[in-house]
């Protein structure tokens, strides 16, 4: 298959592939890394795709593959630089919002992203697989390797644990506001 057809049905995946990428490996430039290295590898495997078959989840599995057989990927961390996604949220609500508002709104975003943060890779990564990529569940274990079932179950596992957190996290919040 031409270099045309591939860049004509990859290049519209560009923004979720890097969206992901930023999320598993935490750094923006690591991510950049890792998408191009994504598209290098898609593009060479062409051949060897199925038109008709789910490109988007072909995709994603080279990127995760490539991102867990890569020295960051396998270091696993769980930990996420969220300063610069914050100062964009600032920047993009600043005009239309009121100081307070403001500072409310970043603080939940800050207490969920910092949540997701927390949890660890394979849970953070089907989360943002479902709820952010908006991938089904056939999709998901598709880019995993693994059994719908064990998707449905990882995702319930990993939406209860980020949801302790956020309970954990919020009577201490209410807590400090009523001082």
């Amino acid at each position: 298959m031409d270099p045309e057809f591939f860049e004509q049905l990859a290049m519209p995946l560009f923004d979720s592939l890097y969206n992901f990428a930023h999320w598993v490996t935490g750094d923006r430039v690591d991510a950049e890394d890792l998408v191009q290295e994504t598209y290098v590898k898609a593009l060479k495997g062409f051949k060897s795709f199925q038109e008709g078959t789910n490109l988007r989840a072909w995709m994603f599995r080279i990127l995760r593959n490539t991102f867990l057989t890569s020295r960051t990927g396998l270091m696993a961390r769980n930990t996420l630089s969220l300063e610069e996604e914050a100062e964009d949220v600032e920047v993009l609500v600043a005009h239309t919002i009121t100081p307070e508002s403001l500072l409310l709104r970043n603080e939940n975003q800050r207490m969920i992203l910092d949540a997701l943060a927390a949890l660890p890779v394979h849970y953070r990564e089907i989360i943002l697989l479902c709820e952010v990529e908006g991938l089904s569940y056939r999709e998901i274990a598709e880019v995993l390797s693994l059994p719908v079932g064990t998707v449905m179950s990882r995702l319930s596992r990993a939406r209860s644990s980020l949801r302790q957190t956020l309970t954990a996290k919020a009577p201490m919040r209410s807590q400090h506001e009523a001082v």
